[in-house]
């Protein structure tokens, strides 16, 4: 599942994922990501901080305490935040990828995940 209000973006990773052979849910907001998560059932997020209305860093937090998604990776991607000093509070992302971003540390990163 790749969450990103920037169309090019969501475009550029769910393409690069889909040739890597993942089946991808692109969202452009987070506003019924648990609806979406039940309905596709993931086995991973990549998500960008600043979603319009929607907070990345919260949206994290909530499903990393619900009992269904507490395990499910999540990979915050960000051109404004360094979240990497943040990976251990409570709440945190899986792992962080900055923008611009490379494409190999992606799917570096999306593998080391889901293995």
């Amino acid at each position: 599942m790749v969450l990103d209000d920037d169309e090019d973006i969501l475009e550029i990773i769910c393409y690069l994922l889909t040739e890597e052979g993942y089946e991808v849910l692109r969202l452009n907001n987070g506003g019924n990501i648990q609806d979406q998560i039940r309905a596709f059932a993931p086995n991973l997020i990549l998500m960008d901080v600043l979603l319009g209305e929607h907070n990345g860093i919260e949206i994290c937090k909530m499903l990393k305490h619900e009992p269904e998604t507490s395990e499910l990776p999540i990979i915050l991607i960000s051109g404004t935040h360094n979240l990497s000093g943040s990976l251990y509070l409570d709440g945190a992302p899986d792992d962080f990828l900055a923008k611009p971003f490379d494409v190999d540390v992606l799917l570096s990163k999306v593998e080391k995940r889901l293995l």
